[in-house]
């Protein structure tokens, strides 16, 4: 049995088309100072916009995470995780109102933030959903 040419991906009033002939990519962006992989070079938030626009371009659009989830990473406050990443969704949402943005939490006050002050179209939990689970945005997207 072959399987259907086009998935859909109900995101909110939003559907997603993912085609079975490309991938669907995420840029990732990390608004860390302890980034394993960009070294931290994304902690401005005019620095963490401009990457997470020119990556929107480049795929099909941006996870942005503001807190490190590598083995032996300090957790932070969920105030301090909002302040990272809130403002940098919000201007990339302004400036490309397109985009497909995604915010990287295991935190439902973060998860929930960013679903109504920066208009993101799902959330991807490390944790599985065990920490947004039960926030009340399940019945949102």
């Amino acid at each position: 049995m072959n399987p259907p040419a086009t998935q859909g991906w109900q995101c909110g009033n939003r559907r997603i088309d993912i085609e079975a002939t490309r991938p669907f990519l995420l840029g990732i962006l990390n608004v860390t100072p302890d980034s394993f992989s960009d070294g931290g070079r994304y902690q401005r938030v005019d620095a963490a916009v401009k990457h997470g626009l020119k990556l929107c371009e480049e795929g099909d659009g941006v996870d942005v995470g503001g807190e490190s989830t590598r083995p032996g990473a300090e957790a932070i406050s969920s105030k301090e995780e909002r302040e990272r990443v809130i403002p940098v969704l919000q201007q990339i949402r302004k400036e490309r109102y397109d985009a497909f943005l995604s915010v990287d939490t295991y935190k439902a006050e973060v998860a929930k933030a960013a679903f109504e002050e920066a208009g993101v179209d799902v959330v991807n939990d490390v944790s599985g959903g065990g920490g947004t689970r039960g926030c009340g945005i399940g019945s949102q997207v």
